[in-house]
């Protein structure tokens, strides 16, 4: 059996404008995968990860490097990791040589193309090598960072836009005389303005936030464009908040006030010191004057002291990204509106010496009736047992289970005779494909109709792909022993049973099983004549078996991903 080769890509910065042809990312994986051809070696589809746009300072959060990490355990289905040269897997010292161990230890041979060498570990001088390459990456990042940065200072300084729209704004490209932009400047959008002035009005009257996004909102005014797409464009408080605290709007700009890495350079929000802010008047661009300005923020200052002499000095509010923890509610970041999309959130109310606690439409409590007219609430506690007992029964019933297991070891189970005959017809299927291949080649050269010849020659060149990987999980199945398969049982019905326990146990343990089993968002749908909610959405145990049961991907057979059944809850609040 030949080498099964995996390619991994990596490119900082997006970038804009180009097909995913043309970036980066995608000649690093042509050129990965020629490499490996040249070596002798296959690269399977899924085998390739990559990363667009991501800092090599993150890990963490890398969604291909996560998963070329995950893919060594419980064993590799590859044994050689090709890139273009180490700075690909990352450019932090520490985190990389971790990386490299953890690829050395599972098997894995690393081999850099762009000096056709590979990357071994079997020495201290290896490692000592290893180790001045990464602090080599580790200071060029760094050198970018601060290239970046002083270019970055400059356009602060000159008044030009240093990234991003700003609601009230557009961005302007000035372009110099050979045709080529020079910079990016602001200038006033009436519309947005007038809307931005209405803002600080009503904050200065002594309207809240919320109030004022609902406002805005029923008037139809324009809004910022929703950053996740299929929202409705609408106002919520938080951007409310974000224009009365943003100093551009009278006419001043402010840079560098938040640094946006730490000091590994993960991405987290921090503040930097005054000293460092850049400071620009641009009277130009003032959009409320001083006394408006001045009069809102006075509202805004009396309402916080009002609000913190009401709670003994306490803030309950949400807490900073880098302290945010898992949410106390269930369903919440789980059940959606069915009306308009927007996720349900939780609720307290106070009913005489008792606080009770429900669901509702986060869109229609935040911003009004215009954007969701789903008003209606649905007892906590209530819709937390409705979704649990169909989770129990549509996934995690007994005979369901039992025949998850049986499902997949199945699956599992090498057969020599059938294992053999399935090869061989992959085999014949693969050579029927080559020959076609060759054919349709010759007919591109001759100078056929070249749109049918290429959509032709890709159809083919797809089949083969999957016959490739079909013939790797068959190579993985035949190496399972029956005494690796009984462990393989014993696992799955040890974890299903443990998630069933431990389901109404404490709320941060059951929305981890309600992650790994529900697939997409719980949809909860308003019955305005019965006052009720009707909820439904799709559950798998395919995320619990695919990674415990093989060293190939499992998924779940065709028709065992029952719809966790569409029930009624209880009877709501008010709403």
């Amino acid at each position: 059996m030949s080498v099964i080769a995996a390619v991994y890509a990596r490119k900082s910065t997006d970038q804009l404008g180009l097909t995913d042809e043309q970036k980066s990312v995608t000649r690093q994986v042509d050129h990965a995968r020629a490499y490996a051809v040249r070596k002798g070696w296959t690269v399977p589809d899924e085998c390739v990860f990559v990363d667009d746009a991501v800092s090599g300072a993150e890990f963490a959060t890398r969604p291909g490097f996560v998963r070329l990490m995950r893919a060594l355990k419980p064993y590799p289905p590859f044994q050689v990791l090709v890139m273009a040269e180490e700075s690909r897997l990352g450019r932090e010292q520490i985190e990389v040589a971790y990386a490299l161990k953890q690829l050395a230890q599972a098997g894995v041979r690393v081999w850099l193309y762009l000096e056709d060498r590979e990357r071994t570990l079997d020495s201290p001088t290896d490692k000592l090598l290893m180790s001045v390459t990464a602090f080599a990456d580790e200071l060029e990042r760094e050198k970018a960072r601060q290239r970046t940065y002083d270019a970055l200072a400059r356009k602060a300084r000159a008044g030009q836009v240093t990234g991003g729209v700003v609601f009230g704004y557009r961005n302007r490209e000035v372009v110099g005389g050979d045709g080529r932009r020079q910079y990016v400047e602001r200038e006033l959008v009436p519309e947005e303005a007038a809307v931005v002035r209405r803002i600080f009005e009503l904050s200065a009257s002594g309207v809240g936030v919320r109030r004022i996004a609902i406002v805005l909102n029923d008037e139809g005014a324009l809004a910022p464009t929703p950053r996740r797409h299929g929202r409705p464009r609408s106002w919520a408080p938080s951007s409310v908040r974000e224009i009365l605290y943003r100093d551009l709007y009278r006419g001043v700009v402010v840079w560098n006030r938040i640094r946006k890495r730490d000091v590994w350079g993960l991405k987290r929000y921090l503040p930097r010191p005054e000293r460092e802010w850049v400071r620009l008047e641009a009277p130009e661009l003032r959009i409320v004057d001083e006394a408006l300005w001045a009069a809102a923020h006075r509202r805004l200052e009396d309402t916080r002291a009002s609000y913190l002499w009401a709670t003994n000095g306490k803030l309950n509010g949400r807490a900073p990204a880098a302290k945010a923890i898992e949410s106390k509610y269930l369903l919440t970041g789980f059940a959606q509106c069915a009306v308009c999309g927007g996720s349900m959130m939780a609720r307290s109310r106070d009913y005489g010496s008792r606080r009770r606690y429900s669901y509702l439409c986060g869109y229609h409590h935040q911003r009004g009736r215009t954007v969701c007219v789903n008003g209606l609430e649905t007892p906590m506690d209530t819709a937390d047992h409705a979704v649990l007992a169909s989770v129990e029964h549509a996934l995690l019933r007994p005979e369901i289970m039992e025949r998850a297991i049986e499902l997949a070891i199945d699956e599992l189970r090498p057969d020599g005779d059938t294992l053999n005959q399935r090869r061989a017809d992959l085999l014949a299927e693969m050579r029927r494909l080559d020959s076609e291949l060759s054919h349709l080649t010759s007919a591109v050269a001759s100078g056929g109709d070249l749109p049918v010849l290429l959509t032709a020659l890709k159809e083919r060149q797809a089949s083969r792909k999957r016959c490739e990987r079909a013939l790797l999980e068959l190579g993985a199945i035949a190496r399972i022993g029956q005494r690796e398969l009984s462990r393989l049982e014993r696992e799955i019905r040890h974890r299903l049973a443990d998630w069933r326990a431990i389901l109404r146990r404490e709320i941060p343990e059951a929305r981890e099983i309600l992650r790994n089993l529900i697939v997409g968002r719980i949809v909860f749908t308003p019955r305005p004549e019965t006052r009720l909610y009707e909820f439904s959405g799709r559950g798998s145990l395919g995320r619990l078996l695919a990674g415990t049961a093989s060293p190939v991907s499992v998924v779940t057979p065709a028709g065992f991903e029952p719809a966790i059944s569409t029930l009624k809850g209880s009877r709501p609040g008010p709403g």
